[in-house]
């Protein structure tokens, strides 16, 4: 099947607003777990999961780190205007320096209440004699440039978690709570940047990492900062018609490095934006075998369709080998990039054989990975998940997909 091809209401499923989880457990590793192998499914929970994966397997984490991207600016009226921070402007080559600017930064962002806002400033107190002001630079076709400034000696990581909010998903229909501050985000969290949580990671816990090094399950990190556009609605009648998001994601060689020694043992990603990243290394690889005369990390970035027009003859090994001398001949330790890359029925994995992931919307791309890892079963899944009172969404249960188990 060619992706291109896909109508997205194939992948329409009834989920009741009772099924949605408003809020997460009290403890994390109490959330129930749905493991499928070889189209049969059982059930567990997530403080077990430890038994259902094999000794030597490489579990690999999205350490990115949730940042308070909603910021309400009151007007001199007393109107409240929101400012929802989506990414950096194209002046930064990735996330992680604009995060760290000080005094200055240019974001893109998304406008509550833009007719409000004429050309004034915007000011927030941030104490009595300091304050950040934004002022609109641009309107482009989906979002706003707008310009912070401020005097203090913060970073802009550092000022949103002075004056920004929790950027819980809009399916939650609920204000955000003290709480979520802290369960909105994995116990992990390192790299300041998403605006979004990779929540299959929400439910690991100390207790579980403990019970990894007890049975010699190794953890690895890399960093894919998710964005807004990860709820992004399909509604193009193919997928053709649809533009998959891009986020940024940095990795180490260490990492890529870890994956090659690595695959001949179980490789499980944690979460969809783990698994994005991964593929996407092995893309990149293919990029520069296919290509001799790459100058720079843009030459070989993943653009949406290129998983399934680049040569598909190309081994793992090759690729991972092939990157990993030319971040090397160019003095890399870390791989910084952008992933457009869109994982869907048609796409074989080339890396992971097993997926940890939360249960998704109906009608998204992320529903379309799992499809890609289960194929058909992914319905019947779903609605074991459904009659059995599993909890969708961000804050709800979990499952864990295998592939092909080594």
């Amino acid at each position: 099947m060619n992706p291109k091809n896909i109508s997205i209401n194939d992948f329409l499923y009834n989920l009741p607003e009772e099924k949605i989880a408003k809020y997460p457990l009290q403890k994390r590793d109490d959330s129930k777990l749905l493991i499928y192998e070889n189209g049969s499914i059982k059930e567990s929970t997530y403080n077990l999961i430890v038994d259902e994966i094999p000794e030597q397997s490489l579990v690999i984490f999205n350490n990115t780190k949730v940042v308070e991207a909603r910021l309400l600016f009151t007007k001199e009226t007393g109107s409240i205007i929101e400012i929802f921070c989506l990414e950096p402007s194209d002046d930064y080559n990735d996330i992680t320096s604009a995060m760290l600017q000080k005094n200055k930064v240019i974001w893109k962002c998304l406008i509550g209440g833009a007719k409000k806002w004429k050309e004034e400033k915007l000011t927030y107190p941030i104490s009595t004699t300091e304050f950040v002001e934004a002022h609109k630079i641009e309107k482009k076709n989906d979002y706003f440039l707008i310009e912070f400034t401020w005097k203090t000696d913060a970073s802009f990581a550092e000022v949103l978690h002075l004056i920004g909010n929790v950027p819980l998903p809009p399916y939650l229909n609920r204000a955000v709570e003290e709480q979520d501050k802290k369960s909105y985000q994995t116990i992990y969290a390192k790299e300041d940047g998403s605006v979004a949580a990779p929540t299959a990671g929400l439910h690991f816990t100390e207790n579980i990492f403990s019970k990894f090094i007890q049975k010699n399950i190794r953890k690895e990190y890399l960093t894919l900062h998710v964005g807004a556009g990860t709820f992004k609605p399909v509604k193009a009648d193919t997928m053709e018609d649809h533009e998959m998001h891009q986020e940024f994601f940095e990795v180490s060689v260490s990492l890529i490095e870890n994956v090659l020694n690595n695959l001949e043992n179980n490789i499980i990603t944690v979460g969809t934006t783990s698994l994005r990243t991964l593929e996407t290394l092995y893309w990149m690889g293919v990029k520069l075998i296919n290509n001799k005369n790459v100058i720079c990390v843009d030459d070989i970035q993943i653009h949406q369709w290129d998983a399934y027009e680049l040569p598909q003859n190309i081994k793992v090994e090759e690729a991972l080998v092939t990157l990993i001398n030319w971040m090397k001949a160019n003095h890399m330790n870390k791989l910084f990039s952008k992933t457009q890359i869109i994982i869907a029925p048609g796409y074989t994995p080339k890396i992971a054989n097993a997926l940890i992931t939360n249960f998704h919307q109906p009608k998204s791309t992320l529903l379309l990975l799992v499809s890609a890892f289960v194929n058909e079963d992914w319905r019947k899944i779903y609605n074991y998940a459904l009659e059995s009172n599993f909890r969708f969404l961000s804050y709800g249960d979990g499952s864990l997909l295998w592939h092909s188990k080594k």
